[in-house]
């Protein structure tokens, strides 16, 4: 314990003379979420680096996330403590030359994406979504036009079925929100009958039915502060636990098991890759650095700002 406050120390004085700042995702270890001046969902904290005058920014995710932050902030520099090692199994899911070929043969669609990709698939594209305004943004386009979605086929799945789309969907998801255990939820709510069950988007059709609440790591999180319920199943990565006990001290949050899993929990190992000495390494280094090639940055960038107008 000594040794880690002398870290949080140490981190405290370089962020100062590096005037850097520190952004965790809600998935983050416990310990790197509380040294974090802001933690949130990856757009939003993307977005809010921008407004910054920091010179730096420790993006603690993944490297999509610091991608996203360098197209939005270019003259600041990025680092995101694991570097490539840090990837995301739904980005990686759609590499940008198999989506360039996904666009061709569905001529005359408009494209939309998951913030959750690389810079390359987010220059494809026409609007860039999150799981919070996906529905917002796809409900205000026309009924009759035609969408490609991608990557995650379980949130646009999730989406047809509310809206009655028939949008085409990149066959892409998330490792962990695609391996929860129905059978597991179910019996957790029979142990637990008064809990409300908390599920993510991206996960499969079946939990989406059962579940209470339906939404973003942020949606489920304003659920859980704002609703009367005292016990929770959470169904996402299990890292959101920490701010949902935080801001709710006096409920109780489940986590969700994934299948075949011999712990109650299912954490994102490439989210767990950021710790307190990676913070203190690239804060002292500088690096890793995130780079964006101008080019890929200014249209990627493009669908961003359409999503930013059509959220409004």
């Amino acid at each position: 314990m000594e040794s880690q406050e002398r870290l949080v120390e140490a981190i405290e004085a370089l962020k100062r003379e590096k005037n850097a700042i520190i952004m965790a995702h809600y998935y983050q270890r416990d310990e790197v979420q509380q040294i974090a001046d802001r933690v949130g969902d990856s757009l939003a904290l993307a977005r809010y680096a921008a407004t910054t005058d920091a010179d730096m920014i420790v993006m603690c995710g993944v490297h999509f996330m610091g991608e996203t932050a360098k197209i939005l902030c270019p003259q600041k520099r990025v680092v995101v403590p694991g570097g490539t090692q840090a990837g995301c199994s739904l980005a990686d899911s759609c590499p940008a030359p198999e989506f360039e070929k996904f666009i061709a043969e569905h001529p005359g669609h408009t494209v939309i994406s998951y913030v959750n990709t690389s810079a390359p698939v987010k220059a494809l594209t026409d609007i860039v979504v999150t799981s919070g305004n996906a529905l917002k943004i796809v409900g205000s386009l026309p009924e009759d036009e035609k969408i490609i979605f991608g990557p995650d086929a379980n949130l646009g799945g999730y989406i047809n079925a509310v809206t009655g789309r028939q949008m085409v969907l990149w066959p892409g998801a998330c490792h962990v929100h695609d391996r929860f255990s129905l059978q597991a939820i179910l019996e957790m709510k029979k142990a637990h009958p008064g809990a409300k069950i908390l599920v993510h988007p991206e996960c499969k059709r079946p939990l989406q039915l059962v579940a209470d609440k339906v939404g973003s790591t942020a949606a489920l999180l304003d659920f859980a502060r704002t609703d009367d319920a005292r016990e929770y199943i959470v169904v996402t990565e299990s890292g959101i636990l920490f701010e949902m006990q935080k801001s709710c001290p006096e409920k109780v949050f489940l986590p969700a098991p994934a299948e075949d899993s011999e712990c109650q929990c299912n954490q994102c190992e490439y989210m767990k890759l950021g710790t307190l000495e990676g913070v203190y390494e690239a804060l002292l280094t500088g690096e890793p650095e995130i780079t964006v090639d101008p080019e890929i940055a200014a249209a990627a960038l493009r669908p961003i700002e359409r999503m930013l107008e059509l959220s409004k």
